[in-house]
């Protein structure tokens, strides 16, 4: 199609008007990070280890939900399942703080809410990584999808320092209508993409097992997206783990302040940009599998430099523990800037189109069952052994993604490679 974006620019109005649907919900997603861990937290006093459930909640649909939802992603109109996706989320978001107002907004009730949210997020996320291949070119994806981090990355920048400064000012509440808001924005701009459905559609009898089956033989046995998938399944263990002790660690041990809390994201959004700046280029100059191998040693070392951050005196933070929290966030920013483009460059250009919806549920769906895991273990590890013990934990595990990338096909692996090769 002509009119498809060959270079990554912004004059293919179907990208731009993408980009922008991106770039307000990732805003609005920007202010809930903030918002929802300070409402347990600080609101509903929270411990660590239901700190911990609140963040598997969000994961659990994945568990339940994913493989059917990359089934059906393929079988559908993706543009249209984004559209209900998105609406359905801003309806999950607007009754949190709706409870709150009523005074039922309970822990159990902030879960049930955000499992809805979860199932809805499921089917969007699987339909958003999959819709980008019928808006751009194959050979562009790399330059698109490192835009789109951009925007997020910028989002990220600028949304969780207005988070904080919400929180603090009018509560965490009012953070998560603002997601809500934005969310309804994202339905409406993507209902305005002028797109064709380019899927190949099977005619023949139809079936969920057959259709899973196919998506899981291509994830796990591609000998360069096996490996990708368990690096990626062990980081997002240690990666929900890490942000679960996080929040506690901050607020309590460090005595960080709410709007100190959503600095960190902020700071952390600025190093995700500056990485997502460089990730075309690096991917186009290393391959995107170096490029991925060499983001995953960056992770131990972030969380190390969290783990040397001495508790503050009083009620103030310590400004060396300040500096090395910060330069963990920064550092840990600029790695899932720079990996991100390149992985999912990698997967949508390895994949077949009437694949892509499966293998990005699956995927999806086994990173958010981990993700559980690990926010739970990490709650519970925390609680047990303490937060700084549970942290050391941590790095072990990033270690373990770093050590499975490098030591595997995925090292040496570009996306330019022809997609039959399983």
């Amino acid at each position: 199609m002509p009119d498809k974006l060959i270079t990554g620019s912004f004059s293919n109005p179907r990208f731009s008007r993408y980009f922008s649907a991106v770039t307000v919900g990732a805003f609005g997603t920007a202010l809930t990070a903030v918002a929802i861990p300070v409402l347990v937290v600080e609101d509903l006093e929270a411990s660590a280890l239901e700190v911990g459930l609140v963040n598997a909640s969000q994961f659990i649909p994945y568990a339940l939900l994913g493989l059917f939802a990359g089934v059906f992603v393929d079988r559908w109109q993706r543009q249209r399942v984004l559209v209900w996706a998105s609406l359905g989320r801003a309806l999950s978001l607007a009754l949190i703080p709706t409870c709150w107002a009523l005074g039922v907004l309970h822990l159990w009730v902030l879960i049930a809410l955000l499992l809805l949210f979860g199932g809805f997020s499921v089917f969007g996320f699987a339909a958003a990584q999959s819709i980008l291949p019928q808006i751009v070119e194959r050979r562009a994806l790399r330059s698109a999808n490192a835009r789109l981090d951009q925007a997020e990355a910028g989002a990220q920048t600028v949304g969780p320092g207005l988070g904080g400064f919400l929180v603090g000012s009018f509560g965490a509440p009012l953070a998560i209508v603002v997601d809500a808001v934005t969310y309804v924005v994202d339905a409406v701009l993507i209902a305005g993409l002028d797109l064709k459905a380019s899927i190949g559609r099977e005619t023949g009898p139809r079936s969920i097992r057959r259709e899973i089956a196919e998506g899981l033989r291509w994830t796990y046995r591609h000998r360069v997206l096996a490996p990708l998938a368990a690096s990626t399944h062990v980081w997002f263990i240690g990666n929900a783990a890490a942000l679960t002790v996080l929040a506690v660690f901050t607020l309590r041990t460090l005595g960080f302040t709410s709007l100190m809390y959503g600095l960190l994201f902020t700071v952390g959004g600025v190093a995700t940009l500056t990485g997502a700046s460089f990730a075309s280029r690096a991917g186009e100059r290393f391959g995107s599998g170096p490029t991925i191998a060499v983001s995953r040693a960056l992770y131990p070392l972030a969380w190390t430099l969290l783990v040397l951050a001495p508790a503050g005196s009083g009620t103030q933070p310590d400004i060396g523990a300040m500096v090395l929290v910060f330069s963990a966030f920064a550092l840990q920013g600029f790695a899932g800037g720079l990996e991100n483009a390149n992985e999912m460059s990698l997967r949508q250009g390895l994949t077949p189109d009437v694949l892509l919806g499966r293998v990005n549920g699956i995927m999806r769906s086994a990173n958010r069952t981990f993700g559980a895991i690990g926010a739970v273990v990490g709650g519970a590890t925390s609680m047990l052994l303490g937060e700084r013990t549970a942290l050391v934990l941590i790095i072990g595990v990033f270690t373990i993604a770093l050590v499975i990338a490098i030591a595997s096909p995925l090292r040496t692996a570009r996306d330019d490679e022809d997609v039959s090769t399983g």
